[in-house]
């Protein structure tokens, strides 16, 4: 069975998105062009940039439909990496905030697609 290790987010800008990634994930992309750019992320996941204005077929798709999640070791890793995004200016969309599965908060890239940086917590 196929196993989905690909996702692409459509961006208005696929350089912006790569400038703003590559600070994010403290990576650079290994392909970029005008239209895409693909990061591989250390356990092998892909996250492709690729521009909703060349997309095929056509999408009227826009950022905040999903959201792309970061599990974190704990609550206090949410709380210091909540900090370190706050510095960078990173547009935040919740505060840290311990809901039923866990502590989280939400960041925006630059398309409003939603970042969940998030401890689990176990019982």
């Amino acid at each position: 069975m196929p196993i989905p290790s690909y996702t692409i987010l459509y961006v208005a800008d696929p350089q912006t998105s790569a400038r703003f990634y590559t600070d994010l994930l403290e990576i650079e992309p290994v392909e970029s062009s005008g239209t895409f750019a693909l990061f591989v992320l250390p356990h092998g996941h892909k996250l492709g940039l690729w521009s909703c204005h060349t997309v095929a077929p056509e999408t009227d798709v826009t950022g905040g439909g999903c959201e792309l999640a970061f599990p974190l070791d704990s609550p206090e890793a949410v709380d210091a990496l909540y900090a370190t995004w706050s510095e960078k200016a990173i547009p935040l969309a919740m505060a840290p905030t311990d809901l039923d599965f866990g502590r989280s908060f939400v960041a925006l890239d630059p398309d409003g697609h939603r970042l969940r940086p998030m401890a689990v917590f176990v019982e």
